[in-house]
């Protein structure tokens, strides 16, 4: 039996009831539910998803109810005689709501709200709060203008869960539910010995949260991981307090799914847009290339176009191959560097992505790679074969990786230009002539650092040409596009292997790419945000010397972050997050500067800054950084999210 045809079945024996409805969404996803109520015979209201108070409303007017009793599908275990006592006390009562939850006595799962649609409209006309949308009755109860009543237990019995949340919840009922349960009453059910389930769950917690919070706890049970990229998981910035989801982005203002803004002095999506969101050059490009057609089964001019443009540029490179992700960027270039020098083993220094390339570095050590992204990432899953095949070295030690290539097996030294740390004087040239001499070609990385600090590639700021180089993130401002660059000779190799994909030939990111090229070069793009972060990276020092705070303040000026000598670092970045999100922004140790971060909004972030921290510090002194946070703290590497 079905959960609906068992509330059906038990509000059935209701006295007071005279029409059971099932208010569902019209959405496509409540399809299935609909044609199994229709099977049922049941009453069906179809409404808005996310305006649930409207769709009750409607449910209400459609079939002339003046006084509605709710009761919501995750309790399944809900009594009539609850439900006739509360509706009996309402109708010799002078209430606008009657509930027996607003101090919960009664098991979570046997709620009952009863309230008149005349008070329902009322609070909708006088409100209509985000909350109230989405739960209902929340304005009634909590705005204070509605007489509200309580109806308490004579013993309180609130520890019990009976409601079905979660997939283990109704396993967990499946499994302890006594035989002809649908006719039995709650107090029957308890004097059986039955106690419901075991959680560790909050009451009414989903009232705690916001709609980003829900759908990232139910992403988490669909999509592994909860989303595509491990640098957007809530758990890295604040577990369960994170927005997770945006409805909309513009300059650096981002609007979550429960209409609340925040101001994005965080990654700027991990650094993808350095212009900032929703540049209207680019997007307007895009929207022409959308209107003209995305695919078909010629090529699109574009990418001839920013090859041209990107060779440019880069007075070295002669030829362009294009892709839209960083770690498919990093892999063409890995092919094209094996399959020029015949050799197997790549020498990496930096973040390179995912592939099973770089990964195999932690198969041989699984701390290798520790010190280049997070600790903690497992090589499950690549072939124990590769072991060995990929091996780090680190960032100005010269010695160490000269003595790596001295084996002469190395195809690539792929590297990342600059990333929390400058190079040593000489080091970038010893690098170019040691790769020279051996026949090893030389990668460099700048899928991040590209563009930030000069009009290209941050290898240009040193004067040390690679043979390879690839571009991404910031390329095509928030659109999918990466590249790789090289000279004629090693980008030529790409001949001899197989390296083709359908979508690296949609027309979207090359157009992306060449209005965000335009658009960076109308606004010296990369002076504006190395200006931005230079400017942040200041204030930290100043705000944290002044505070007394050991800190450390790395990274390009506009890819800047901090790291506090504290024993317990990553509470205090945690309530750092916490903190600045309660003010409206989005912060934690790093910064990606965009040139939408005016001196206007920099103030405001340096005011909140400045605040928070005074408070950290104090908190830092009295040991009580731990007991401020409202929930666990970040991860601090790689972990599976079950």
């Amino acid at each position: 039996m079905s959960l609906v045809e068992i509330i059906g079945q038990r509000l059935s024996k209701s006295k007071s009831i005279d029409l059971v409805v099932f208010a569902i969404s019209d959405e496509h996803a409540d399809d299935e539910l609909f044609i199994q109520l229709e099977r049922m015979g049941a009453n069906i209201y179809r409404g808005s998803l996310n305006d649930v108070q409207q769709r009750f409303i409607g449910c209400a007017e459609s079939v002339g109810a003046d006084l509605i009793v709710r009761v919501t599908a995750d309790c399944p275990l809900i009594d009539w005689e609850i439900v006739d006592s509360l509706v009996d006390r309402f109708l010799v009562s002078n209430f606008d709501y009657i509930s027996n939850s607003l101090v919960p006595t009664y098991p979570d799962g046997l709620d009952v709200e009863v309230f008149s649609r005349a008070s329902l409209l009322t609070a909708r006309e006088l409100f209509q709060t985000p909350l109230g949308m989405e739960h209902v009755t929340y304005d009634l109860r909590e705005s204070g203008e509605f007489i509200t009543c309580n109806a308490e237990h004579d013993s309180n019995l609130s520890h019990l869960r009976w409601t079905v949340d979660y997939e283990d919840d109704l396993r967990q009922l499946d499994a302890n539910l006594p035989l002809g349960f649908e006719i039995m009453t709650w107090k029957t059910l308890l004097k059986s010995g039955f106690t419901g389930v075991v959680s560790s769950r909050e009451r009414n917690e989903g009232l705690k949260m916001g709609k980003g919070e829900k759908l990232w706890s139910r992403a988490k049970e669909i999509i592994p991981g909860g989303g595509m990229l491990l640098s957007k998981r809530a758990e890295m910035f604040l577990p369960e307090q994170w927005p997770s989801y945006y409805s909309k982005a513009k300059g650096i203002e981002i609007t979550d799914l429960d209409g609340r803004k925040f101001l994005d002095f965080s990654s700027m999506s991990v650094g993808a847009c350095s212009l900032g969101y929703g540049v209207r050059s680019v997007d307007d490009a895009v929207k022409e290339a959308v209107t003209e057609g995305v695919m078909s089964t010629l090529n699109s001019p574009a990418e001839v176009e920013l090859a041209e443009r990107l060779i440019a540029l880069h007075s070295w490179a002669d030829m362009a191959r294009f892709a839209r992700s960083g770690g498919e960027a990093n892999a063409i270039a890995i092919r094209i560097a094996r399959a020029k020098t015949g050799r197997d083993k790549v020498a990496i220094c930096g973040y390179h992505g995912w592939h099973d390339w770089y990964l195999s570095a932690n198969l041989s050590l699984d701390s290798n790679l520790d010190g280049h992204l997070l600790p903690g990432l497992e090589p499950s899953g690549v072939p124990r074969a590769l072991a060995g095949t990929t091996v780090p070295f680190e960032y100005n030690d010269l010695e160490g990786l000269r003595k790596l290539l001295m084996s002469g097996e190395f195809a690539a030294v792929k590297m990342e230009v600059s990333r929390n740390l400058g190079p040593n004087e000489g080091f970038l040239e010893s690098v170019r002539e040691l790769c020279t001499k051996l026949g090893t070609l030389l990668i460099f990385d700048e899928c991040t650092s590209g563009f930030r600090e000069t009009f290209g590639g941050l290898h240009l700021k040193y004067g040390v040409d690679p043979d390879i180089a690839m571009f991404g993130k910031a390329l095509g401002n928030g659109f999918a596009i990466t590249a790789v660059i090289g000279t004629g000779e090693v980008m030529q190799a790409a001949q001899g292997t197989f390296i083709s994909s359908t979508f690296w030939t949609e027309r979207l990111g090359p157009v992306a790419a060449l209005a965000t090229l335009a658009e960076m070069e109308t606004q010296k793009s990369w002076e504006a945000t190395s200006s931005n972060g230079a400017a942040i990276k200041k204030h930290w020092r100043k705000t944290f010397s002044d505070l007394g705070l050991p800190a450390r303040v790395q990274g390009l000026d506009a890819l800047a972050g901090f790291f506090l000598e504290v024993p317990n670092w990553n509470a205090v970045k945690t309530l750092f997050t916490q903190e600045m999100l309660s003010r409206g922004m989005l912060a934690s140790s790093s910064f990606n500067s965009s040139t939408a971060h005016s001196h206007d909004l920099m103030t405001k972030y340096f005011e909140a800054f400045d605040d928070v921290f005074h408070g950290i510090a104090i908190s830092i002194g009295e040991g009580t950084v731990e007991s401020q946070l409202l929930g666990p703290p970040a991860h601090t590497g790689f972990r599976r999210l079950n």
